[in-house]
């Protein structure tokens, strides 16, 4: 590869993870305290103008008994409202509205009846407005916690950028299949346990070490020791680190909430959801992979990059997306 291609990627690279890092989804959970009175609230990354920020919405019929109330909290702005309605919500539509344009951001909706009944639904960006199933679906919670666990990778741009260091230090299709399994293994213990608050850790400082491990695997890959733990037994590193990655991963699952009906279910499927995300990154980067092996065989002189360059230039490119994110959390502490 030469140098304005390196570039390039390097460029690529760095930006998508940026862009993927700050999309995090806005959040709204409506909850009914009485009959047909509930309790609105929702939280906008706080990447968002202070005149940009949406709100949720509810039918006409609905009547806000105060304004809507607004304050930080950490990276987010966090609102909160309580409105009483004239007909129940179930089978009617609820959304949320920008005052200007959505930012590509999805929306996770939580709606809470008082008879225990739970709905989720995961709004795209193109989507700003849902129905309330009028009664249960009995395949909605394995659905919705599929896709959320789906939708939580690919926005997740640092345990992307993990596993694909992981693809680069494994090397061989069994060695990568056992370190793969072995990362997903350990970070579904400790999203269990984080979200049934049998461990909790604060977020700020997992995030801030969820970026240094990234940063660790794209040094080792820029070293290319193969005699050192990391080459020679990946799956012990992707175990250790996956640990760490699980109370990543519960951040906002903690925020969604799980249906205490169907809880196994709903936790399961989102680790479902995670690898299979993690699958259709892999061979997403598989391909894209060969795609280069084929540009390089129609014009070798241009394109004569070779595996170890090609796995220098992205442990650079990966290692200074993580490293800035290292910096921007710890300095995040004290913001």
């Amino acid at each position: 590869m030469n140098a304005r291609g390196a570039l390039a990627l390097m460029g690529l690279v760095g930006s998508l993870a940026v862009e993927a890092h700050d999309a995090r989804p806005n959040t709204v959970r409506v909850t009914e305290t009485a009959e047909n009175t509930y309790a609105v609230s929702w939280k906008v990354p706080a990447t968002l103008a202070a005149d940009a920020l949406p709100m949720p919405t509810l039918p006409a019929d609905c009547e806000a008994l105060q304004p809507p109330a607004w304050r930080a909290s950490g990276d987010a702005y966090a609102g909160e409202q309580t409105l009483q309605c004239r007909h129940a919500l179930a089978g009617r539509t609820v959304g949320i509205a920008y005052p200007t344009v959505n930012p590509s951001l999805r929306t996770i909706y939580k709606v809470e009846f008082a008879t225990g009944e739970e709905h989720v639904r995961i709004l795209g960006p193109a989507e700003y407005e849902w129905t309330i199933p009028a009664t249960p679906e009995p395949f909605a919670v394995a659905v919705e916690y599929t896709q959320h666990g789906v939708v939580h990778i690919w926005i997740g741009a640092d345990h992307l950028l993990f596993v694909a260091c992981l693809l680069f230090i494994a090397r061989t299709p069994r060695r990568l299949l056992l370190t793969i399994t072995g990362f997903t293994l350990a970070h579904s213990v400790t999203l269990a346990l984080s979200v049934l608050d049998v461990v909790r850790i604060p977020t700020p400082p997992v995030e801030a070490v969820i970026a240094l491990s990234v940063v660790f695997l794209a040094v080792e890959i820029a070293r290319g020791d193969t005699r050192s733990l990391t080459h020679r037994t990946p799956v012990v590193v992707s175990v250790a680190f996956g640990l760490l990655h699980g109370f990543g991963f519960a951040t906002v699952l903690r925020e969604v909430g799980l249906p205490p009906s169907d809880l196994p279910l709903a936790l399961l499927f989102f680790n479902i959801g995670v690898e299979v995300g993690q699958v259709l990154f892999v061979a997403a980067v598989f391909m894209g992979y060969q795609g280069l092996r084929f540009l390089e065989r129609r014009w070798p002189s241009a394109l004569a990059f070779g595996d170890a360059r090609l796995a220098m230039t992205a442990s650079y490119a990966i290692g200074a997306v993580a490293a800035f994110w290292v910096i921007d959390r710890v300095v995040g502490f004290w913001g």
